[in-house]
């Protein structure tokens, strides 16, 4: 008997809140492994992972959700392209045609893979060990190179990276990506070289390397963390090696940071950086759990929300008005003889380093497009894995004029290839355009944002982003999504220039 639409389009949702919660169990576990997962315990969490991946693609790929999405595609539900049932339905059509083009042994094997090659990276980042890490890393882009190849059958991808990128970023092709970051690096050079050296020997970030407690950090971090709008009623901030963010559903969204004793940018930006990716899981709609309405739309947009808050928010004159009185009364002596133009032409330092969490602003995007063109040529297979430390060094002395002298501080430096996400590093950079698209907007349509937050005001600009960005979940593709919320400012990377050129001049007057 054939289900009428209504009934089959029922089916699905509640079949897709069964998917949300076996991803909501993995991501649990994932965090776990992050924060406190005995190093014993990898090879059995690998298991555990790539079971939860299994039963996840055997219940999409199965023959009565097929159906059910085939009857619903072809019935009114489809009509309206704007309505909440049209945008659903194209959403789980997209995840089905790449689930099925998946063979099980395969999803399970990169989840099993990448859970235990996490913590050898862990190891052998810890030893400056390459050799120990490079098996796993060749097994990774191996069996990354066969999602790709079964992805791309019946596409026109013209290149076996641009699979994986979509898997991100909806839309984005190597074709696409490659001049758009030859234009970014081409107008950042020149700014970044002369920013650079009107910092060069001042030691303006002197004052963020004393000695700041991680108790009092934490203080400061969770603060600042709720008072841009990050519900701890609904999250948690915990340490890990690497800071993320791990969005379980609603009511649980978890941050992680790293704190230094010696240092206090490296936690304090990388909380804000999380944040903003807290507060895009805590403002997706509650009630469309299970379904696409309520899942984030890409990581480019998401980048675009941490980004936003990290540096565009957080680096800049009204945001260290409100926060620095606070500061000082946490840290007392450390901050004692801290003046507003300090803080500000520290937190807004230009200087090329090796570490990409720690790089600055600007840099940044050097880094990400050192990673982009190795992982681009790994896929393609015109890059071996044993190259990669050298490959690495020779971009990096290229590109800003730094080479590691660890492979610690150089290939092996992020978790990305080691969590198998190939493809992701590009959507940061992506997300630095989107973030300074809608930041323009949002000023033109709030007015003088920074008078706000000089008050301790961010409520606004997160109810604008609420409203333009959080509610929709997948309800359009990223670059239009963008374009809706942001029709008024340039694309490309204009905004993004425009927007750093003015703050350095403000803050270092050139």
């Amino acid at each position: 008997m054939t289900l009428d639409p209504l009934s089959a389009f029922d089916n699905l949702k509640t079949h897709g809140r069964k998917l949300a919660l076996l991803g909501s169990c993995s991501a649990v576990l994932g965090w776990d492994e992050q924060t406190g997962l005995p190093p014993a315990a990898a090879n059995l969490r690998g298991d555990q992972l790539a079971l939860l991946a299994g039963l996840r693609h055997e219940q999409i790929t199965q023959p009565n959700y097929r159906e059910w999405l085939e009857i619903a595609l072809d019935s009114p539900l489809n009509r309206d392209p704007e309505s909440d049932s049209a945008a659903i339905l194209r959403a789980l059509k997209r995840d089905l045609d790449r689930a099925r083009k998946l063979p099980q042994t395969l999803v399970e094997e990169l989840a099993r893979t990448t859970s235990i090659a996490q913590s050898e990276w862990v190891a052998a980042r810890a030893e400056n060990h390459f050799n120990r890490f490079k098996p796993w890393l060749e097994k990774i882009f191996e069996l990354k190179r066969q999602e790709s190849a079964c992805l791309k059958e019946g596409t026109d991808a013209a290149s076996p990276y641009d699979p994986l990128l979509d898997e991100y970023e909806p839309g984005l092709t190597t074709q696409a990506l490659e001049p758009m970051f030859s234009a970014l690096k081409a107008e950042l050079k020149p700014l970044v070289d002369q920013v650079a050296e009107h910092c060069r020997g001042k030691e303006f970030e002197r004052i963020l390397k004393r000695s700041f407690p991680t108790d009092r950090q934490r203080v400061f971090c969770e603060a600042a963390a709720a008072g841009v709008g990050f519900d701890f009623s609904a999250g948690r901030l915990d340490i890990a090696a690497h800071p993320f963010c791990s969005g379980f559903g609603p009511g649980d969204c978890r941050i992680t940071t790293h704190y230094h004793e010696t240092s206090l940018s490296d936690a304090f930006y990388g909380v804000l950086h999380e944040v903003g990716h807290g507060l895009y899981e805590q403002g997706l709609p509650a009630d469309a759990f299970g379904t696409p309405l309520g899942e984030s739309v890409s990581l480019g947009v998401h980048e675009s929300q941490s980004r936003l808050w990290e540096n565009l928010v957080g680096r800049d004159r009204g945001f260290w008005t409100y926060w620095l009185p606070i500061a000082r009364g946490v840290f007392h002596e450390a901050f004692a003889d801290v003046s507003l133009d300090a803080i500000l032409s520290a937190v807004n330092v230009v200087e090329p380093s090796l570490i990409r969490i720690r790089a600055d602003e600007s840099t940044y995007n050097q880094h990400i497009i050192v990673r982009f063109e190795l992982e681009r040529d790994l896929i393609q297979g015109d890059l071996a894995v044993a190259d990669v430390p050298a490959a690495w060094r020779d971009k990096y002395q290229a590109l800003l004029g730094v080479t590691p002298s660890t492979d610690a501080e150089g290939c092996m430096q992020d978790i990305h290839w080691s969590a198998g996400l190939i493809g992701y590093f590009p959507t940061y950079t992506l997300g630095n355009l989107y973030a300074a698209r809608l930041f323009q907007q949002a000023e033109h349509d709030l007015g003088d944002l920074q008078t706000a937050f000089s008050r301790g005001d961010f409520a606004g600009l997160l109810g604008w982003l609420r409203d333009r960005i959080h509610r929709h979940g997948r309800r359009f593709a990223p670059a239009d999504l963008i374009r809706r919320a942001a029709p008024s400012a340039p694309t490309g990377h204009k905004p993004l220039i425009d927007m750093l050129r003015a703050r350095y001049q403000r803050i270092h007057g050139i």
